[in-house]
C-alpha cells in the first residue's frame, strides 16, 4: 500500500465547524485515487497573486504533541523534502482554512505557510514544475514537507510512487501589486510584427478578449507591432508572457520609459 495512505492533513484536526475527530466523519476509511477520473489535461497551474490571509488556519497549533508555528511574515521561503498527496477520502471535506478540498484543483497542504499561499513545486526526480495554492495543513510525517492534491500530484508524476523528492518555493506578492491600477504602467508584451493591417486588427482583438488585457498595435513604416499592456510591473507582464509564448515563442517584454 502506498505511503500516501499514512498522510493525515490537518483537515482532520482543525475544522471551522469545531467538530472533533471521529471515524464516522469520512465515508472512506483509507485514502486512495478516485475511481472515476475526469480528463485533467486542461487543468492549469493556479494564477499566483496577493490574497489576504484566511480567518481560519493561521494560528500556531499542536498536533500529536508537537507544536507548529505559522510563518505569517515570510516574503521568501524555500524547502527541500518529500511531497506526498491526498485524494478521494478528503474530497469535499473542509480544509484548514474552511474551504472545501477539491482533489482535482491545484492545491496543497503545508505545516507552516500562511493560508492561503502560493508555491512553486519542483519534482527533483524529473524536473517537472507546478504552481499550487496552499489552503490546508499537513503532512505530519518526518521528511514530508507538502501534501499535494490529486491533480497536482499527477502533473508532477508522483501518483504511482506516492512520494517524490521536491523543492518548494514561496511566491510572495505585496498587497499593492494587485490593486486596480495593475494595467497602468510602462511594461508591454510585444508578440508579433506584421505588414497586414487586417491580421494585426484581428489578432489584437482576439488576444484582448482571451487574456482580458488591453491591446496595442503601432504602425511603423509598413509594419504593425502588436502589443499587450501596459502593466505596472515586469512581474505582471512576465506571468502573461509565459502563456503567450506558447503560441508566440519570440514574444518579449518591452519597457517604454
Amino acid at each position: 500500500m502506498m505511503n500516501i495512505l499514512k498522510t493525515v492533513p490537518l483537515v482532520l484536526i482543525f475544522l471551522v465547524s469545531g467538530c472533533s475527530i471521529s471515524n464516522s466523519r469520512y465515508q472512506i476509511k483509507n485514502d486512495h485515487s478516485p475511481s472515476d477520473i475526469p480528463p485533467l489535461g486542461h487543468i492549469e497551474d493556479v494564477n499566483p497573486r496577493y490574497e489576504p490571509y484566511s480567518r481560519g488556519g493561521n494560528k500556531d497549533y499542536r498536533v500529536r504533541g508537537i507544536d507548529y508555528k505559522v510563518f505569517t511574515h515570510l516574503t521568501e521561503f524555500t524547502e527541500l523534502g518529500n511531497a506526498s498527496w491526498y485524494g478521494n477520502k478528503f474530497h469535499g471535506h473542509l480544509t484548514s482554512n474552511g474551504e472545501r478540498y477539491n482533489m482535482f484543483a491545484m492545491s496543497a497542504a503545508h505545516k507552516n505557510l500562511p493560508l492561503p499561499s502560493y508555491i512553486e513545486v519542483t519534482n527533483l526526480e524529473n524536473n517537472r514544475k507546478i504552481i499550487v495554492r496552499v489552503n490546508d495543513r499537513g503532512p505530519f510525517h518526518a521528511g514530508r514537507i507538502v501534501d499535494l492534491s490529486y491533480a497536482a500530484a499527477q502533473k508532477l508524476d508522483i501518483i504511482d510512487s506516492g512520494t517524490a523528492k521536491v523543492k518548494i518555493r514561496l511566491l510572495h506578492f505585496a498587497k499593492e501589486e494587485s490593486q486596480a491600477n495593475q494595467f497602468n504602467g510602462d511594461y508591454y508584451i510585444q508578440y508579433l510584427v506584421t505588414s497586414l493591417a487586417e491580421k494585426a486588427e484581428k489578432l489584437g482583438s482576439e488576444l484582448e478578449l482571451k487574456y482580458h488585457v488591453k491591446g496595442l498595435f503601432l504602425k511603423e513604416d509598413k509594419h504593425y507591432k502588436l502589443r499587450l499592456g501596459p502593466f505596472n510591473s515586469q512581474l505582471k507582464a512576465q506571468r502573461l508572457l509565459t502563456k503567450i509564448q506558447q503560441d508566440y515563442p519570440t514574444a518579449f517584454i518591452i519597457k517604454l520609459k
